[in-house]
């Protein structure tokens, strides 16, 4: 495992362990943040832990047009039960994540120190987040790094049945929009994959990332 240090530099991706792991160390910086998420690579490590960052093989993605919309979610979302909006409390969306309770999980990644790199980045315009409100209230939402072309899903909350499939449902369709080629949802599991994502290797996201 590669150890950084103040360079702006990582490993190649398919250095990585068995498990993911490229490299640990060095800073969350929105330089180094950036040059992770184009190379295919996160940070995703507990409080207690150095910074640990992750490049996954096989990677989850969803081809926007495999999404999978079931029949009862389009009723709520032709019901207008929501509000959506994108990018109007970022660090409201991002500090729920932080404190949702999650089946398995014990405490939370999302440290003060991810909150305050990703708010850098939000300031930046590379972070972004949607909003799901219900009566004023905000009931669910989602963030992510936007690379232009692929959207690095991060982390999403839902304080009321179904508002943070709402937020997922309405950030496809924005992506979808504007011609995206996928969004990265990073690893397995079951609900993703009844959303239509699927994993593909780590070799062909990097490809899509950088053009190659």
């Amino acid at each position: 495992m590669y150890r950084l240090t103040n360079e702006l530099y990582f490993p190649p991706v398919d250095a990585t362990s068995p498990e993911g792991i490229l490299a640990f160390g060095g800073d969350l910086s929105p330089e180094r943040l950036l040059l992770a998420y184009k190379n295919g690579i996160f940070p995703w490590f507990n409080i207690d832990e150095p910074i640990i960052w992750w490049s996954p093989d096989p990677r989850m993605v969803l081809f926007l047009d495999e999404f999978k919309v079931s029949k009862s979610m389009r009723n709520i979302l032709n019901r207008n039960v929501f509000k959506v909006t994108f990018n109007q409390n970022f660090s409201a969306v991002i500090r729920n994540c932080q404190k949702i309770v999650r089946p398995g999980q014990d405490g939370t990644w999302i440290s003060e120190q991810m909150i305050n790199a990703y708010e850098k980045l939000h300031e930046l315009g590379y972070a972004k987040s949607i909003e799901v409100w219900q009566d004023e209230v905000l009931v669910g939402g989602l963030y992510g790094v936007d690379l232009g072309h692929v959207f690095c899903g991060e982390s999403m909350f839902s304080n009321v049945s179904n508002a943070s499939k709402v937020a997922f449902i309405s950030l496809v369709n924005q992506l979808k929009s504007q011609d995206y080629q996928l969004l990265d949802c990073q690893v397995y599991n079951e609900h993703l994959e009844s959303l239509g994502c699927r994993e593909i290797a780590r070799e062909d996201f990097v490809g899509v990332l950088t053009g190659k």
